[in-house]
């Protein structure tokens, strides 16, 4: 090897020369912290969120062309790139300059909320159009499947880059020579895409790639990389070094070593070895070199595909499919086929597909030579272990042409179809006797099912010599189902699930396979279409994406500069789609800055013995280790019983115990796994809401009733009971919780950068911990990447220790928490239990309702007790019922405490309302719908709270949404795929909400704004509101423009700052607009009112002569603006928790809205997509149409994600393994509706909102309880095709597994767990 050579390459089409790099660092570390390019962000770290992409572009001298491809820079090391050049956001667009298409036309279709994720977006599908000008609408989905979206529910995203696309192929106008022909975009209302603008690859780097390759080495601190000039090099490498591991994409060994804090000392990429990336036809099939991507190799067995027989290429088609759907295309870019079977990971899902072949793996070592591995059962020794030899290297897989005896097929399920691991995945290979339908011979092999990929060798003996027919099929069932054994504790869980999901296979690979014989005329047609229906995927998948979306335009008289109720783009979007906004992170360090990581507990419950953190403090970089001993004030938080480092006991897993202070966040990072903590276990370690039932552990119970439920169940034909469960959520922001503190004027005063939502309650409690009065404690915001909720109060876990940090050391402290330990400590979702009991008529009317509410608190009680009055007061949801009685039970746990969400405890209550009602229904054998609509509340009806309801459009939005939706319509086209789909059903629903706005508290529903006049007529403009990705900040800008009557760009908001505004509300519960935008409101009427006088009297003037007058007449040109809500809202509210009895109002007003989900769910996987949903809500008059549509939208994804995916899972100590995209799943771009239809219902002005608007933050997201009903009408079908007809449970959420296990077949029967299996073994994880 080469001695050291400097890292060269070029980024945005300038030359970096880096002389000593480090292999350890990252590439998105370097061009953050080093090159200062901050538009790529920092979501996961695992390459799973997509907002760190950029695009690489390399010399392919072979094809003597560029190839340019998006890569997740969080996970490739920065030497990788050695000779390449980089593009990212700010390369390709910029606001000082000219915008991309790209980046002009997501702006323009609103395509971003936050923000964070969206340079991610904007750089993959400019990758994607670098390589292809004119792509399909499918290549344009999958070129996004790496990149999630947490705000906007990706309808407007699709609508910006379809723009796009073309399926027109080669004949689309943008591959047409002549411009009389076309503009160079199939849209004539858009701009053309130009390509001849875009930037050149750097000929320096063509020459470089022609010529002879050399050998390379980067030698780290802890790393060294080396890059080897050949094969032979490679060998020996591999032999002086064999604990040596080969990275080419770095996509499991990044994730080892930046997120597990695993070390390898050796690092070979072997970039450069020739034999290692070709792919070679023989005429027994294809040599494919170990190192070849997947997107390599996709291309390749595409165009194999298409000049071979169907029956030749069955394995490369199998393949393909598992592609499909293999992570992102970021990975898929840079992963290679070697390593995917190298680091053996029983989950993989091409190495069932490679061992049902008999691939062939040809190693080399220096001195053993070559030798050929069958891929067979042997080959995985055990959990990521093979029989490779440490020295050898894989240098070729070998893949057969099948004959026309062979048939093949590949499966696989996961949590979420695209970009995610398998639960279970298979490939099955059956030969034929020739011209028969006897097995010759039976290849199956499972991932999911074992610690290695497992091959089911007893039921592949005894299916030889079988004839295809419904007899081996169910003896095939019963001996995989015997043989495909599972432990109760295996890792993963869903045991049921998963042994389910075996016999279900090969039920499918049956039908697809007998199928295949009556094409090749070896079996007759009997029943072939049945076996057609059953091999293929959702037709709804099928389906192009279209939208359509109706509002109330405003009145023709508005004046010019009045944009109240106009669709104004987002303040920050063009910023945002060119990577110049600015997030915390972002910010550039302070000279002398230190960065923190905090350092966790790792039991429930427990007395801390002692703490060491010397080992850690002697490591190079390492200041100070930071803990209860250092806190100058007091020891708490948000509440007495939550304190800001652990004191003595930790009482959750992921307890703030202390934290590291170091020159850099790695540094830090490092020094954490060496502080030792010794514990006792304390008992009991209470997990989960049944443990706290059974210990009566409760911070707090409360009950609330109306009418008298005694009476009302005595007066009723039928009393039902029933239970149901609703799950946690994660918030999942794309920006993860943050801050730097600040010390100022020789560390009397702090100042705090935080990406907290309640600037003034943060302010509160960094005050009290530093012991100082809270003037001295100035915290701002500049905008945040994503709230919901959880940065409400949780963002003192990172502020308070960063702020004792500062002041003890005196030097600026910077905390930003990993993904990992973000969804680890800060909480999320509140887990609900409902027990209920409901008395009603034969007709269907509801007479009595008792319902028993629990929810898990965790380890203190923040916001949960509220959060329980929420579900409490929306217990009857929409309904209008006579005799009420609910209980909320706040249940003290030793999980991470849960917190505020989007919605707080409506969705759950939610939920819990709809389980009764489709109960009801089922038990009366009535339709949902019919239920829902006849209890609906009416203008007059009393809610459970005591008032009375007047003003509200429930119904009005119920009848508009099945009328759009054409609802009736549909249900019977529902009924009609029913009756003839035995595998695949659907369901429809129609659902309605009645969303309470408002705190509860009066002295929360109030705001201030403070406006600034200078004399050139701009507007500098604060209030108390956080900017996060709802467009508050614009549409307070929309408020005061229409006030001062002058155009919005002459109005600025810098940032939210407890300097300018004190005393400020949390930006939640959907009142941003409300109470903020009436202090703008009033502040600008402030300044016209003292304008009023000048502009009598110089009624032509322009503004800014105004203000200049103003001026020299000394008139005041600040204002500060008030707002509090209607004491009417509040007055005589009384609520006597232990009696029940309340009488008075609680809310500023109510929305209302309605939606009709149609989904189409497979039986045998419990996969499901959704076809159609179409949303009516009252948002009063839109300030901003566009804005509001985008939060309906992300809102009502976010609410499907609860209700259909997302799920926190705990171990039974209290640990969540849910940690990180790679395990927690939140929608993807495919899980979009199909048809995606929203409607602002007209002519309902909200007199108490600002310019008669409505809440819209938090209301759409309950509307997710359509896709919930919906699946459950499906699966009710499904019932009824195996004889079980009535009422069944179905918890939230609705997971491919739970909805598997509902449909109950024989299946289902033949993988059931008995008591005597269960005996002595425990489940891998609990729902808490």
């Amino acid at each position: 090897m080469k001695d050291r050579v400097a890292l060269t390459f070029f980024i945005n089409g300038r030359k970096v020369v880096e002389e000593s790099p480090d292999p350890e660092t990252t590439l998105l570390t370097y061009i953050r912290k080093k090159l200062r390019l901050t538009g790529s962000k920092l979501g996961c770290g695992e390459g799973g969120c997509g907002a760190c992409t950029v695009m690489v572009s390399k010399w392919d001298k072979n094809a003597k062309s560029v190839r340019h491809f998006a890569v997740n820079a969080c996970l490739a090391s920065v030497v990788s790139v050695h000779k390449c050049a980089v593009t990212t956001v700010e390369g390709i667009g910029s606001t000082k300059t000219k915008l991309h298409q790209v980046q002009e036309r997501l702006a323009a279709h609103h395509g971003s909320q936050c923000g964070f994720c969206t340079p991610g977006f904007v750089m993959s599908m400019y990758t994607l159009l670098r390589n292809n000008m004119a792509p399909t609408f499918k290549e344009m989905e999958t070129c996004l499947q790496g990149n999630l979206c947490r705000c906007t529910g990706y309808r407007s995203i699709i609508s910006a880059f379809q723009t796009f696309t073309c399926d027109r192929g080669e004949q689309c106008c943008k591959n047409q020579q002549s411009k009389e022909i076309s503009n160079g975009n199939c849209s004539p209302t858009l701009n053309p895409y130009d390509t001849t603008q875009e930037p050149i690859f750097p000929p320096t780097l063509r020459v470089d790639h022609d010529g002879i390759p050399d050998s390379v080495t980067f030698a780290g601190k802890n790393v060294t990389w080396y890059q080897p000039a050949d094969l032979r090099e490679l060998l020996f490498l591999k032999t002086s070094k064999p604990d040596a591991k080969i990275v080419v994409g770095n996509t499991e060994i990044g994730i080892e070593m930046n997120v597990i804090g695993r070390s390898y000392a050796h690092l070979i990429h072997p970039v450069n070895v020739r034999e290692l990336f070709e792919i070679t036809e023989t005429a027994i099939g294809i040599m494919i070199g170990a190192s070849c991507s997947l997107s390599k190799l996709e291309n390749c067995l595409l165009k194999l595909c298409a000049k071979k027989s169907q029956e030749s290429v069955q394995t490369f088609e199998a393949i393909l499919k598992m592609l499909k759907v293999f992570a992102g295309a970021q990975i898929r870019n840079v992963a290679c086929l070697g390593g995917n079977i190298m680091t053996g990971s029983p989950i993989s899902d091409l190495n069932p597909i490679l061992m049902a072949c008999g691939a062939k793996l040809t190693f080399e070592s220096l001195n053993g030579g070559r030798r050929e591995i069958v891929m067979d059962d042997t080959f995985f020794s055990g959990y990521r272990r093979t029989i490779a030899k440490p020295e050898e290297v894989l240098i070729s897989i070998s893949l057969p042409f099948l004959s026309q005896d062979d048939i093949m097929e590949a499966y696989k399920q996961s949590k979420r179809k695209e970009d995610d691991i398998a639960i279970v995945n298979s490939a099955m290979l059956v030969t034929f006797n020739p011209g028969t339908s006897v097995v010759k011979k039976m290849s199956m092999a499972f991932g999911g099912m074992a610690a290695v990929t497992k091959m089911a060798k007893k039921t592949m003996d005894k299916a030889v010599g079988r004839m295809w027919d419904k007899t081996l099929l169910n003896n095939v069932c019963q001996w995989l189902n015997d043989e495909m054994e599972l432990a109760l504790s295996a890792p993963g869980g869903m045991v049921e699930y998963r042994r389910t999901l075996v016999t279900s296979f090969f039920f499918k690979f049956y039908h697809h396979t007998f199928a295949r014989l009556v094409e090749r005329n070896v079996v007759g047609e009997n029943n072939v279409i049945l076996s057609k229906a059953i091999c293929q995927h959702l037709s709804v998948e099928d389906q192009p994406f279209t939208s359509e979306r109706t509002w109330q335009e405003p009145q023709p008289d508005h004046a010019g500069t009045d944009t109240v109720g106009h669709s104004v783009p987002h303040t920050s979007g063009l910023k945002q789609v060119t990577g110049e906004a600015e997030y915390l992170d972002d910010i550039t360090p302070i000279e002398g800055e230190l960065n923190m990581v905090l350092v966790y507990s790792t039991r429930a419950h427990a007395k801390i013995i002692s703490v060491d953190a010397k080992a850690a403090l002697q490591l190079p970089g390492v200041v100070d280790f930071i803990s209860v001993n250092d806190v100058m004030g007091e020891n708490v938080m948000d509440g007495e019983d939550e304190n800001t480092f652990a004191d003595g006991i930790v009482t959750c897993y992921g307890h703030v115990i202390g934290g590291i202070v170091a020159d850099t966040q790695e540094n830090a990072f490092k020094a954490t796994g060496l502080v030792s903590i010794e514990y006792e276990d304390l008992e009991p370690a209470i997990i989960t809401i049944e443990d706290a039932i059974e210990h009566d552990s409760y911070y707090a119970i409360m009950k609330l009733a109306k009418g008298d439920i005694g009476d009302g169940f005595k007066h009723c034909d039928h009393v039902t009971d029933g239970e149901v469960r609703v799950g946690g959520q994660d918030h999942f922001y794309l920006e993860t919780h943050c801050c730097i503190a600040i010390p100022r004027d020789g560390e009397s005063e702090m100042e705090v950068w935080s990406s907290t939502q309640d600037v003034t309650a943060l302010q509160k409690t960094i005050s009290t911990c530093l012991g100082v009065p809270r003037n001295r404690v100035l915290v701002k915001v500049k905008r945040i990447g994503g709230g919901f909720g959880g940065k409400e109060s949780r963002a003192s876990k990172v502020a308070c220790p960063a702020a004792i940090a500062a002041k003890k050391l005196g030097r600026p402290v910077r905390c930003v928490l990993t993904r990992q330990h973000d969804m680890l400590s800060t909480g999320g979702r509140h887990p609900f239990l409902g027990r209920y009991k409901i008395g009603y008529n034969n007709d269907g009317r509801i007479k009595a309702l008792e319902i028993r509410y629990y929810n898990n608190a965790g380890n203190t009680l923040d916001l949960s007790e509220s959060v329980m009055e929420k579900a409490v007061l929306q217990s009857d949801n929409s309904y209008e019922i006579p005799n009420m009685e609910i209980t909320g039970h706040v249940c003290r746990t030793h999980i991470v405490s849960n917190t505020a969400f989007r919605g707080f405890g409506s969705p759950q209550s939610n939920v819990i309302v709809e389980d009764w009602i489709t109960r009801v229904a089922y038990h009366l054998d009535m339709s949902p719908e019919k239920i829902r609509y006849q209890n609906m509340l009416k203008n007059g009806d009393t809610v459970i709270y005591g008032a009375a309801m007047f003003g509200i459009t429930l119904r009005d939005c119920w009848e508009e949404c099945v009328r759009r939706s054409d609802f009736e319509r549909h249900r019977r086209e529902v009924n009609e795929f029913n009756a003839i789909n035995r595998w695949k059903k659907r369901g429809i629903s129609c659902v309605a909400s009645k969303f309470t706005v408002g705190f509860g508290l009066p002295q929360l529903e109030q705001s201030g704004a403070l406006v600034l006049v200078y004399t050139d007529g701009s507007v500098l403009l604060s209030h108390g509101g956080m900017e996060m990705g709802q467009g508050l900040y614009t549409k307070t800008i929309q408020i005061a423009s229409k006030v001062l009557g002058i155009p919005t760009d002459s109005i600025h908001i810098m940032e939210t700052s407890t300097a300018t505004v004190p005393n400020t509300s949390a930006t939640a519960a959907s009142l941003g607009t409300d109470l903020n935008g009436m202090a703008v409101k009033n502040a600008c009427e402030i300044i016209v009112e003292r304008l009023k006088p000048l502009r009598i009297a110089n009624p032509n003037i322009t503004w800014r002569c105004l203000v200049e007058k103003a001026y020299e007449n000394r008139i005041n040109l600040s204002a500060f603006g008030h707002y509090k809500s209607p004491e009417t809202a509040h007055l005589g509210t009384t609520w006597d928790r232990k009696t029940g009895k309340n009488y008075g109002e609680w809310s500023m007003y109510q929305t209302c809205a309605s939606a009709a989900a149609i989904v189409e769910i497979d039986v045998l996987t419990g996969h499901h997509a959704i076809l159609r949903a179409d949303i009516v809500i009252d948002v009063g008059r839109s300030i901003n149409p566009a804005l509001d549509i985008g939060q309906v939208e992300g809102a009502f994804t976010q609410g499907v994600g609860l209700m259909t995916m997302e799920e926190p899972l705990h171990s039974g100590s209290g640990r969540l393994l849910t940690v990180g995209p790679g395990s927690y799943k939140i929608p993807a771009l495919s899980d979009t509706p199909r048809q995606f239809n929203i409607h602002f219902f007209r002519d309902s002005p909200n007199e108490v909102g600002v310019y008669s608007a409505r809440a819209v933050g938090e209301p759409p997201l309950l509307l997710g309880t359509s896709v919930f009903c919906a699946i459950k009408d499906g699966i009710k079908s499904a019932r009824e095709e195996s004889g079980i007809s009535g009422p069944y449970r179905l918890d939230s959420p609705a997971t491919c597994e739970r909805i598997r296990n509902a449909c109950q077949d024989n299946f289902t029967k033949l993988a059931g767990i008995t008591n005597e299996q269960t005996q002595g073994r425990g489940s891998w994880s609990v729902r808490t």
